[in-house]
């Protein structure tokens, strides 16, 4: 049993991170009410100056009594960006990793941010590309939403865990399985 204590522990760090820092991001979103909140409004209005930068010719507008910004091509709604598109939901996640993780706290400081700017600046690709699939593949929009992006995301953050774990902690996984069959 001793040697699932490490495991326990992960697990009790992880969770307990991952909903205090939910509970922390819920009352924030909460306290916008019906409008929607400053991450959500930033990497729209970045996705539109992104946009304008290859000639979409795009602009951004809050959307009336829904916490959600749409993005405007031509006087009509293109893409809707929700609260849950502004990528604070997976570094909450990637955070929580990390402090759940055992590793050097000077690490740590310059890995941590690190991350976030790679998970920040995936999702403005990943919101982009959206606002692609959304003028010219709209019939696809809803599984590439939903499904693909999705895994890119998670699969980015699994990426840099494992970057965390293997190259920056100098775990070796391989080794951690081995020894658990032998």
């Amino acid at each position: 049993m001793k040697e699932f204590i490490p495991a326990f522990r992960f697990l009790a760090i992880f969770l307990g991170l991952y909903l205090g820092f939910n509970i922390i991001y819920g009352l924030w979103i909460s306290s916008f009410g019906m409008q929607a909140d400053s991450a959500t409004m930033l990497i729209t209005q970045q996705t539109s100056q992104i946009l304008n930068l290859v000639g979409e010719g795009t602009h951004t507008q809050p959307k009336p009594n829904t916490p959600t910004v749409a993005i405007f091509k031509d006087n009509r709604i293109a893409l809707s960006v929700f609260e849950g598109c502004n990528s604070i939901n997976v570094m909450i996640v990637f955070i929580s990793f990390l402090f759940a993780f055992k590793g050097s706290w000077k690490k740590l400081a310059w890995f941590l941010p690190l991350g976030l700017v790679i998970i920040y600046v995936a999702n403005l690709v990943r919101i982009t590309a959206l606002y692609y699939v959304a003028e010219y593949w709209r019939q696809y929009f809803y599984y590439i939403h939903k499904y693909m992006f999705t895994a890119v995301i998670y699969l980015i953050v699994f990426i840099l865990w494992w970057w965390w774990i293997e190259k920056i902690s100098g775990v070796s996984v391989k080794e951690i399985i081995k020894s658990r069959q032998s």
